[in-house]
């Protein structure tokens, strides 16, 4: 089973319309070939390109495939206007037949809300404000709000709209998620907020969703070689772009499991990092264990010429799995 994300880094801009077409080019070679989801993040003013627009992105990978599941992970809701959003939405379910699912967040950049003219520590009072609106236009209904009444059309594919879960790392985001008897991701392996959040949903009357934490020691973006200390010379500085880049959005916390504070590619390699290059005999093994294989096959703005064979062993590496279970 292979986990695709895909957020669209190109240091420089090089090369960034061959990125975007590779990315359509692989979900559309991968579903048939064990992959199950495409993961898309979203940040703005990135010096690198980040992704800003996923919900632009999953409509092309949705054009490009028939079954394969996309997850935008994490969508900052007080960035977006509420109605634009759930109009953005319902379009997208109709488009891929209910195979786009969402994480809602609230950011942790300032930047991104100085970009949008917002206030950043009013974030998570304007996320529930928010919240309850989205998910009723979601469900086709008429909203009275700030006293408006409003609507959107059309009407999502999915009855009841879109699967959505909350995903942040606070208690803020477990109340926010047991409110509404939404799923909860968390970014920090914290078991505690677990509790929390199933205390937060008995005390709102609501029945706990999913609860998703990080895998102590897991990896987060692995690629497959026949020679790993090659592989490295090859792809490491692209490895180590992405890693940085991400430690930056984050300079003062930890607690993510997915971020890692190399400076260097030889501290990026060293055992039990999120970033891993295996040979296809080890994600043979991984994936047997009934583990997804988490792939970011275009990290940190690879060229897909290059990418491509690494995607290719994994993809061989999940149908060797699956012939032995």
């Amino acid at each position: 089973m292979l986990i695709f994300r895909f957020d669209m880094r190109a240091p420089g801009g090089a090369g960034i319309a061959d990125l975007y077409a590779a990315a359509l080019d692989m979900c559309a070679w991968a579903e048939t070939r064990g992959a199950v989801l495409a993961v898309l993040s979203e940040h703005h003013g990135a010096d690198d390109g980040h992704l800003p627009t996923p919900l632009l992105l999953a409509s092309a990978i949705a054009a490009r495939t028939t079954q394969l599941a996309i997850l935008l992970a994490a969508v900052p809701l007080p960035l977006w206007d509420t109605v634009r959003l759930a109009e953005e939405m319902a379009v997208l379910d109709i488009l891929s037949r209910g195979r786009v699912s969402y994480a809602l967040g609230v950011g942790h950049r300032a930047e991104e809300y100085d970009l949008f003219g917002l206030d950043y520590r009013r974030r998570g009072a304007v996320a529930d404000d928010q919240l309850p609106v989205l998910l009723a236009l979601l469900r086709g209904q008429t909203v009275e709000h700030g006293g408006r009444t409003f609507r959107v059309t059309p009407q999502c594919a999915t009855p009841g709209g879109p699967h959505v879960v909350i995903a942040g790392g606070s208690r803020a985001a477990a109340r926010r998620a047991a409110r509404h008897g939404l799923g909860f991701i968390s970014q920090t392996a914290d078991e505690g907020l677990v509790e929390y959040y199933e205390s937060c949903c008995r005390a709102a009357g609501t029945t706990p969703g999913p609860v998703q934490l990080p895998v102590p020691g897991a990896p987060t973006a692995v690629f497959v070689a026949d020679d790993v200390d090659k592989a490295w010379h090859e792809i490491g500085e692209y490895l180590l772009h992405d890693a940085i880049a991400a430690a930056s959005y984050r300079p003062d916390d930890d607690t993510v499991a997915s971020i890692s504070r190399a400076g260097t590619v030889a501290e990026l390699r060293e055992p039990g990092g999120p970033y891993r290059i295996l040979t296809e005999a080890e994600a043979v093994e991984y994936l047997r264990a009934g583990r997804p294989l988490p792939l970011l096959p275009l990290c940190g703005g690879m060229p897909p010429e290059i990418a491509w064979p690494y995607l290719e062993r994994a993809a061989a590496a999940s149908a060797a799995a699956r012939q032995t279970t």
